[in-house]
């Protein structure tokens, strides 16, 4: 899409997430596998037993995550990122495993194109959400897509990791790096979620991360 058409979130993520940065996880990604969230949410899903049917992947990266749901017996799957880079290479990576035909790929914010993307059995949303200054645009769009499950990881809300997250917040403000990421309260999540009539399911945490999966009631 045009330059001038993309929000500011699109265009912090892809000046964030551009090809080296890109191009080095996928690397690490191969020679290692999925990343610690990334595997507790498929393991999540799996032992929820709602891995089943289509899956909607918000912030897909390069795309570990969808791949492993539908390694584990997804259907197909929609993967959304504002990166132009990251999008380019879990499409290639996709055709590299030979899944390339299960994915449709859409390089937009998705909070601006939710409209335009079909629901899903599954939602997910791997460490996005402390991406958006506001959580709870993107939690809103991603319930109203989510069938029967939604999992998603998120920044713990304790003190130690407000102050990572500050810190390296501070040192993209020298680098003139416009991304951003932020801590939210986790009743502000929870009850979000609620909301919506989801329950929680499992929940489990790193030092970091917290990975939690919902189902609807």
């Amino acid at each position: 899409m045009p330059g001038c058409c993309c929000s500011p979130f699109e265009r912090a993520a892809s000046q964030h997430f551009n090809e080296k940065k890109v191009a080095q996880e996928l690397k690490r990604y191969r020679e290692k596998g999925p990343g610690p969230t990334t595997r507790m949410l498929a393991d999540g899903i799996a032992h929820s037993g709602a891995l089943s049917g289509t899956v909607l992947d918000v912030g897909s990266g390069i795309g570990g995550l969808t791949f492993e749901l539908l390694e584990r017996g997804a259907t197909s799957a929609v993967a959304v990122d504002a990166s132009a880079a990251y999008v380019g290479a879990a499409r290639d990576e996709a055709v590299q495993r030979g899944q390339a035909n299960a994915i449709r790929f859409v390089h937009d914010d998705f909070v601006d194109v939710a409209p335009q993307v079909p629901s899903a059995s599954i939602v997910t949303l791997d460490r996005v959400l402390c991406c958006y200054p506001s959580c709870e645009p993107l939690l809103d769009a991603a319930l109203g897509h989510s069938e029967r499950c939604l999992a998603l990881s998120y920044p713990r809300d304790v003190w130690h990791v407000r102050l990572a997250m500050t810190l390296e917040n501070g040192q993209r403000r020298l680098a003139r790096n416009n991304f951003r990421t932020f801590v939210h309260p986790i009743a502000k999540i929870e009850e979000t979620i609620r909301r919506a009539g989801f329950r929680l399911s499992c929940r489990r945490q790193t030092w970091m991360w917290s990975a939690d999966i919902y189902l609807r009631h």
